[in-house]
Order: structure tokens, then C-alpha cells, then sequence
């Protein structure tokens, strides 16, 4: 079986500031439920990890917000993502009494001690807690095993590999989930981007490989050129009898509606997003690319490449 996780609300906010419309959410949301999505992750609670001027309602998560959505579509499909360093003792409490009920946690494989205290305390009020591994394709696969084992150790019931640079490969995504598959008895779940055009392909990888649980976002909505789309992820899935139970049709509404809503949704893959893609670079390193022509981005892009590669060697030394 797969669990399926609409990111729109979320990683879609990164181009339009997170300014959904709370009525365009409420129906977003409830498509999406229409369309057999088992959650929704509606916001951030408290922001990105890096402070974003002026964000809007999906980038905060508020109390009030949270109970708007889930009495329409009912607790049991609200999910909500948050980095353990922007909230405070209360927050997991306050958000699962407003009717949350999947809180992903993102961590640094490098530092999941910064996390596993959240990860504890979500488990004791009785959420879905799953941990996301932000930028997997710069971690150290050792640093990658260990933090897997020490959060499912902890309680986490999903073990998230987030291709944040959109650099994963298919082979290189079923290696990686098999390596992972060794050492934790909890769900894998992959969060892919779409840099090198590979989001599906790696998607699929990641379910042979026995990852159960898929992010996807309406129009591939999401950070930089986006994530997998949800409406080519349904289509996929229900060419196959063993995932029948999905609606393309409501899949497909929802992605006219977000169309004729959302001026930012429109799909895009600028050329400097796949360069990023290729260099394994995040996307705050695009501004660093300089001006409007490709071969000036692409060696900018290979410089800062080979300096994040250094960087690297000097703190493995």
C-alpha cells in the first residue's frame, strides 16, 4: 500500500509566498481527500528554515487556520511540517488539539540530535510523526544510516528522504532506499524535486525499492521548478490495478482549479533550475549564478559546485 501526501499548501507556497487563499485551501484540501490522497499537509507551523518576509497563512499554520481545514476534511488527513528550532513547548500540543494529526519533522542528518526530542514528544501526544532528511544527496550515507536508526529508535513511524536539490537519479534513489530499508523497521518515504525532470521516475524507483509513502504537489507546485506532480502520479498509479482505488478525474479538477487560482502554479523548469539539479546545488544558490546566459550560469554553477565539494572534504578531515 501507498500513502500519499499532497504538498501543495506547503511546498507550493515557496512561489507564491505562501499566500493561499483560505477559502482556495479549504477546497484544495478537500479535492484532494476527494481524490483518495490519504493526508494533506496544509502548512508549515512557525516558517521555513530560513525567515521569509511577509509569509503568508500555509507558511505558519496557525491554530485557527488548522481547525478551518480540519472540519472539512476531518483531523485524520491534516499533516503539517515544522523545523524543531521554530517552535516552542507548546506548539505540538496546541496543533494536535486544533486538528492536526501527521507532523513531519525536517532534520540535518549531520545533526538529529537537534530533533529528537520533538520527534518523542510528538509520538507521546499521539501523532504520525515523520522525520524528513532535507538535502539527502549532500549527506554522507554513513551520517544518513545512523540518523535514520536513531530517529525510527526514537519513534518516528517514517523515515522521509527529501531530494531538495532535485539531483537523485532512479538507481541512485533505489540504492539509497534499500540502504536505509536495512536499518529501519519503519516506513521509507521519498520527497522528490524536479530539477532533472526525474521526480516520477524516482518515485516509482523508491515504491520497487520498498518506500511506501510518496510526496506530490497539484501542478508540481513546489520550491524551484517543483515537486512530483500529483495528477502524473495518480495517472501512474492507477494504470495499475494493485493502486485502483485513486480518482484521476478529482486529481485532474483540482489541477484546473489550482490553474485558474493560482497565477504561480504554472508548471516551470528554468534552465538555471537544472543546473542546480545537475551540480547537486540548493536553490539559494541560484542568485549566485549570475546573469542571463547559460554559459556563464553553468560555470558560476560549477565553481560553486567544486567549493561546496572542498567544503565537504575539510569537514569530513
Amino acid at each position: 500500500m501507498i500513502t500519499n501526501i499532497d504538498v501543495t499548501l506547503r511546498d507550493g507556497g515557496y512561489r507564491n509566498n505562501f499566500s493561499f487563499p483560505v477559502e482556495y485551501a479549504v477546497e484544495h484540501a478537500g479535492l484532494s481527500v476527494e481524490a483518495g490522497l490519504e493526508w494533506v499537509e496544509i502548512a508549515y507551523r512557525k516558517g521555513s528554515f530560513k525567515p521569509i518576509p511577509g509569509i503568508g497563512r500555509t507558511g505558519l499554520g496557525d491554530d485557527e487556520y488548522i481547525r478551518t481545514v480540519a472540519k472539512v476534511i476531518g483531523p485524520d488527513r491534516v499533516a503539517m511540517i515544522l523545523h524543531p528550532r521554530n517552535i516552542d513547548e507548546d506548539d505540538l500540543g496546541q496543533m494536535y488539539a486544533a486538528g492536526v494529526r501527521l507532523v513531519r519533522i525536517c532534520l540535518n542528518a549531520a545533526e538529529p540530535e537537534a530533533g529528537l526530542d520533538t520527534v518523542r514528544r510528538a509520538k507521546a501526544l499521539g501523532f504520525t510523526v515523520a522525520v524528513n532528511f532535507t538535502r539527502v544527496t549532500q549527506q554522507h550515507r554513513r551520517q544518513l544510516v545512523q540518523a535514520s536508526a536513531e530517529v525510527a529508535e526514537a519513534g518516528a513511524d517514517v523515515v522521509y528522504l527529501a531530494d531538495s536539490n532535485g539531483s537523485l537519479t532512479p538507481d541512485g534513489t533505489r540504492r539509497l532506499v534499500t540502504t536505509i530499508g536495512h536499518v529501519v523497521h519503519c516506513a521509507i518515504g521519498l520527497h522528490a524535486h524536479n530539477n532533472l525532470g526525474l521526480a516520477l521516475s524516482n518515485s516509482i524507483a523508491a515504491i520497487e525499492a520498498g518506500a511506501t509513502w510518496i510526496d506530490s504537489s497539484v501542478l508540481g507546485m513546489g520550491k524551484g521548478p517543483g515537486n512530483l506532480p500529483t495528477e502524473q502520479w495518480l495517472a501512474y498509479l492507477t494504470r495499475s490495478q494493485e493502486h485502483s482505488g485513486y480518482r484521476l478525474g478529482s486529481a485532474l479538477r483540482l489541477a484546473e482549479r489550482l490553474a485558474d487560482t493560482i497565477a504561480e502554479s504554472a508548471p516551470q523548469l528554468p534552465l538555471a533550475d537544472l543546473l542546480l539539479g545537475w551540480f547537486d546545488l540548493a536553490v539559494e544558490h541560484r542568485a549566485q549564478l549570475g546573469g542571463p546566459d547559460i554559459a556563464d550560469q553553468f560555470a558560476a554553477a560549477a565553481e560553486l559546485a567544486a567549493a561546496a565539494e572542498l567544503a565537504q572534504v575539510v569537514r569530513a578531515a
